[in-house]
């Protein structure tokens, strides 16, 4: 048991976009319990905000992205997986752009950025969504599985046919500390041949090795090394966290993930709402229930069609 948290202060960050390569300022506010994290668009449409939800989740090449009333913001992953990452259950997002911005393609600025505004409780109790029966995606030799456990559990398997990646598998058991020692640092990754053909379509404008690891045939070519030896099933990790946090508050299971990505892990969201018979609330008071179970009748919102880069 725990109560809803939300940032002290407000702290702010200024970066590039990976796909556009356009500049945009960042800035986390407290938001009030039950809020949820809600993007507001400070370019524009001034003001107008946007729940990250999977209700207004929009189809993307290799990003997650959502949209609605009358902004879209892409490329959220990173700084939602920040968030949850350190259970920072409420929170505003202001952001003067249409993507959020790449910083070192991985979580640790917004740890950062969070950690300098301050983390404090709220006066409501935090509600878990415990999985009771399991649910599983599968697409060919993808596939996605969330199953009953005690605690917030990730077992994520990656296999590339490249000699600094091969199979590479990552047991992560949640906690605040763990995720910023252990999973906020990993960074996006690509491939030398896609990147720059990516690049040919004029994507990615904003990648380049300060934000991305890039693999050559043998090797990557990034100067600095890895951070982790296996930093790459890490950021998987990382960017699931991000992507599950669209179901809109901290589930209690394991979650088993071999060759997933983005796309495997949102239908796995939508799924676990399609199927309340699954799941029970916990240290939920009585209209934390109401809404919150609401969530598995909403119907999701009309899907668009984006294109963007994410490199891993």
């Amino acid at each position: 048991m725990r109560l809803q948290q939300t940032v002290a202060n407000s702290a702010s960050c200024k970066g590039v976009g990976l796909h556009t390569g356009k500049p945009v300022m960042l800035t986390i506010r407290p938001a009030p319990a039950d809020t949820g994290v809600v993007f507001v668009n400070r370019n524009g449409h001034a003001g107008a905000s946007l729940a990250a939800s999977v209700d207004h989740l929009v189809a993307t090449e290799l990003c997650t992205a959502i949209s609605g009333n009358g902004f879209q913001v892409k490329t959220i992953e990173h700084v939602l997986a920040a968030l949850a990452g350190l259970n920072v259950d409420n929170a505003y997002v202001d952001i003067d752009a249409s993507e959020a911005p790449v910083m070192d393609g991985s979580s640790a600025p917004f740890v950062r950025l969070i950690e300098s505004a301050g983390v404090v409780s709220q006066n409501r109790l935090r509600s878990f969504l415990k999985i009771t029966r399991p649910l599983e995606i599968v697409d060919g030799s993808r596939r996605i599985r969330i199953e009953p456990a005690s605690t917030p559990r990730i077992t994520y398997t990656i296999h590339y046919d490249h000699p600094l990646i091969q199979t590479q598998t990552y047991a992560y058991e949640h906690s605040s500390r763990a995720f910023a020692s252990d999973i906020a640092g990993a960074r996006t990754f690509g491939f030398l041949q896609e990147v720059e053909a990516l690049w040919a379509r004029g994507l990615g404008r904003g990648g380049n090795l300060e934000n991305t690891v890039v693999l050559s045939q043998d090797g990557i070519l990034n100067e600095s090394g890895l951070r982790f030896t296996d930093e790459f099933v890490r950021h998987k990790v990382l960017d699931l966290i991000g992507d599950f946090s669209l179901l809109g508050l901290p589930f209690i299971g394991h979650l088993i993930a071999v060759r997933s990505g983005h796309a495997l892990h949102t239908r796995l969201v939508k799924q676990i709402l399609d199927h309340p018979e699954c799941w029970v609330l916990l240290n939920a008071d009585h209209s934390a229930i109401q809404a919150e179970a609401s969530l598995s009748l909403s119907t999701s919102a009309p899907r668009s069609s984006a294109v963007a880069l994410h490199a891993s």
